[in-house]
């Protein structure tokens, strides 16, 4: 009896041993599954692909064309008063028609850039165009803001956040829906099918933040946040701010000094003085040959990024909305543009 009792002990020991090694075994198996599983997933949603697309607004600091940059104390031997913008004459398809002069105009702005640092008082910003795949989405937006001074600036700020996230139509939900119904056409609402992506998993996440640098990881983060939180419906513009601003503040680059000067394509001089991302000073200098012989010059800003020297900070969607105009005041140079 007790032979045999020690001999099915010995039975059940060599089986649970078995086992064990059995189980170990497929337990690597099975690790290995599941990666090659999440590294086909991931190719199989376009990641690999996606990671190789440009950002829906892909304008940088390489694309301010610096030739003609002016430093801050450019102008101050001409003891010029800044006047106000806003009081220029309307340009009929948008913006203002320029006089020579020095002319002043605080607006609302927006971030263009998710998961990026707010302005700070010592970064400089130059101009540079809005490019990228949205490019004509975002200018329309910011155009046809103009005309619905009903539509709240949190409300347009969280719709460009949700474009910029490359936010599939179809997963819109909530206020975000609301505002690109009434800002953009039909044909631009399909438009904004092209290029986006769903929400990804959080396997298929890690694995393209591996694939990343920090800089750009925390951007891809946010954006799939931003997407995660438009799909649901269920989401502030606190929740939405959380993900788009980082705290803290980016270094300045002492190359680029605040209120630099930036030579327009156009001829004219322009410069940026953000408070925090809304809010924007800008300041526009032309000088008095560049009007001889009658040329008709446009400061239409919805075309317009403030563009910041240090890539970690937020790029600035410029709007010829002013904040707090005085419209009671007087322009003192004779601005008749023909």
């Amino acid at each position: 009896m007790m032979k045999n009792t020690k001999s099915l002990c010995l039975g059940l020991l060599f089986t649970i041993a078995c086992l064990n090694n059995v189980s170990a075994q497929f337990g690597g198996l099975k690790d290995k599954l599941l990666k090659v599983g999440t590294a086909q997933g991931a190719k199989a949603l376009g990641v690999d692909k996606f990671l190789k697309q440009p950002a829906a607004i892909t304008t940088n600091f390489e694309d301010v064309n610096r030739e003609g940059e002016k430093l801050p104390d450019f102008i101050n031997s001409l003891n010029l008063k800044a006047q106000p913008l806003y009081l220029l004459p309307k340009n009929p398809d948008g913006g203002f028609v320029l006089c020579e002069g020095l002319y002043e105009m605080t607006n609302k702005s927006y971030c263009l850039k998710a998961g990026t640092f707010a302005p700070s008082k010592g970064d400089g910003y130059m101009f540079a165009p809005v490019l990228g795949p949205k490019e004509e989405i975002v200018v329309s937006i910011l155009k046809s803001a103009e005309k619905h001074p009903d539509v709240d600036q949190h409300d347009i700020q969280a719709l460009l956040w949700t474009i910029i996230a490359r936010t599939k139509f179809a997963d819109f939900n909530g206020q975000v829906k609301v505002t690109a119904i009434k800002l953009l056409t039909p044909k631009q609402l399909t438009q904004l099918e092209g290029g986006a992506l769903g929400v990804l998993p959080f396997d298929v996440m890690e694995k393209a933040k591996d694939q990343l640098p920090s800089g750009v990881r925390a951007v891809f983060e946010a954006e799939n946040n931003i997407r995660q939180l438009v799909s649901s419906g269920n989401y502030t513009y606190a929740d939405m701010e959380k993900y788009a601003i980082i705290a803290g503040m980016a270094p300045p680059r002492s190359d680029v000094p605040s209120g630099i000067w930036t030579k327009h394509p156009d001829g004219y001089y322009v410069r940026y003085f953000p408070s925090g991302y809304s809010i924007t000073k800008v300041q526009v200098y032309v000088p008095k040959e560049l009007l001889a012989g009658g040329t008709k010059l446009i400061y239409d800003a919805a075309g317009d990024i403030a563009c910041p020297a240090n890539t970690g900070s937020q790029r600035l969607a410029q709007t010829n909305e002013p904040l707090e105009a005085n419209y009671s005041l007087k322009l003192t140079t004779i601005c008749n543009p023909k």
